[in-house]
């Protein structure tokens, strides 16, 4: 389903969510005050527009209000961000996502009422980590403290059996969303389905307990 999306601040993170979003087929509309920039990005968005999003009244005529969903991606100047971001939950825009710079940028952010914040780096450097200590896992998603999503390539070791034969959540405490095999996404797959080697499994679980079972079981 095509949705509607703007993002605000076209540098290295904005830029890539502005040109994902809409290789995606969504509608995206590319702001930021640099004119350079959003020319740049007048080919990979919907809408691209110079405006300065800490005037209520720009926001106002560039119709954001239309917009749901607000990616606020300013990276250098932190006063920006927290008055735009300020702007748009006053305007009662839905879901404003915003990149943080830093531990106070969140707190901040946080108490101003930004429905999620980012910090790219930090999550990157994170998913990176763990896939260089391991062969066997290909994404981690951090998300909480103490729960994570991870994405594992099945060894011979689970080579077809079902998943009532791994019986993974009474043993490990995680639950598998996915199996992927070559272009093919099972989810919420049956008991009785099977695992391949090679196949990628997708569990969801306290951090401890898929440690343990990318250990153990896998």
């Amino acid at each position: 389903m095509k949705k509607q999306f703007a993002v605000i601040g076209l540098g290295r993170f904005g830029g890539s969510v502005c040109r994902e979003l809409y290789r995606m087929g969504h509608e995206v509309l590319a702001i930021d005050r640099n004119e350079d920039k959003v020319n740049e990005f007048a080919n990979v968005s919907t809408h691209s527009v110079v405006a300065d999003t800490t005037d209520e009244r720009v926001l106002i005529s560039i119709g954001i209000r239309n917009f749901e969903n607000v990616i606020v991606a300013i990276g250098d100047n932190i006063q920006s961000s927290i008055l735009t971001t300020l702007l748009l939950k006053e305007m009662k825009v839905k879901n404003v996502w915003v990149k943080a710079q830093n531990h106070y940028h969140h707190k901040v952010l946080e108490k101003i009422g930004a429905d999620r914040i980012i910090h790219p780096e930090y999550d990157m450097g994170v998913r990176i980590a763990q896939h260089l200590v391991s062969e066997k896992i290909i994404d981690y998603i951090e998300l909480s403290d103490e729960y994570s999503i991870v994405e594992l390539i099945a060894t011979e070791k689970v080579a077809n059996k079902s998943l009532i034969d791994l019986d993974i959540r009474a043993k490990y405490g995680c639950t598998i969303l996915a199996i992927k095999r070559g272009e093919s996404v099972n989810v919420s797959p049956f008991p009785d389905d099977l695992i391949y080697e090679n196949d990628i499994i997708i569990l969801i679980g306290p951090k401890r307990d898929l440690k343990r079972f990318e250990e153990e079981g896998i």
